[in-house]
């Protein structure tokens, strides 16, 4: 009996006690202010490697005999690209179609189908990575043999090196737009929060030349195009 009315004396204690307690509010955790601020840096590069592709189309009734046409007309325009210079890395086969043509004709006033002759087609793409000779690789593919030719396109290799260098270029750009900033609200610039690194931008110069068998390529200048980075980086404001 003694220790039920301890019991009911303790809990009583402690249910007057609350009354008494002072009243805290509610604890919130307030979160730092801070400015997310984009930086940008970019830099104007000579073009790096150019590519070309020739292809080779040839349409005979016998299918073999496309295909063997098409097939040495390829191998004299690899052999003259490697004489060029251009190593068996930097060659390869874009794609190659053998299909049969369907004829159309009428029959009893009806239209009807036939087969015709078979049309091959290989295609190679060459990267040439000493721009400055570019006009005289176009000349030697439209002289090889090649039924078309396109190119060349200008682009990038590596931009590794240069990407390092602007992506610290980047920062300070994005650390000078949040000092501005921060001074214009009477505040200072306080630790980074978070940094986000989007992917490199490369826009590198495009120049197509088209063109059959026989003549020769012009003159072609390599150019040069844009790498850039960009970053969104949020600091806090003390």
């Amino acid at each position: 009996m003694a220790i039920i009315l301890s019991s009911v004396i303790v809990v009583s204690l402690v249910a007057l006690g609350g009354m008494f307690l002072p009243s805290w509010g509610k604890l919130r955790l307030l979160a730092p202010h801070t400015i997310t601020v984009v930086g940008e840096a970019k830099s104007q590069e000579k073009s790096q490697i150019a590519i070309f592709t020739a292809g080779v189309n040839a349409f005979n009734d016998d299918k073999n005999a496309a295909v063997s046409d098409v097939n040495k007309k390829v191998e004299a325009i690899i052999e003259a690209v490697k004489e060029f210079g251009v190593t068996s890395e930097d060659i390869k086969t874009q794609s190659m179609n053998i299909y049969q043509n369907q004829d159309q004709y009428y029959e009893d006033g009806r239209q009807k189908y036939r087969p015709g002759q078979w049309n091959v087609g290989n295609t190679v793409e060459i990267k040439l990575r000493n721009v400055d000779r570019a006009a005289s690789l176009a000349g030697v593919l439209t002289k090889s043999g090649a039924t078309n030719v396109y190119g060349p396109n200008f682009t990038f290799d590596d931009t590794s090196e240069q990407s390092t260098a602007l992506l610290d270029a980047a920062f300070k750009n994005a650390q000078t737009k949040a000092a501005k900033v921060a001074q214009s609200t009477g505040r200072k610039l306080g630790k980074v929060v978070s940094v986000t690194e989007a992917g490199a931008m490369q826009q590198p110069v495009m120049y197509r030349m088209e063109g059959g068998g026989g003549g020769g390529g012009g003159a072609v200048e390599p150019g040069s195009g844009t790498v850039s980075k960009t970053v969104t980086v949020t600091f806090e404001l003390e």
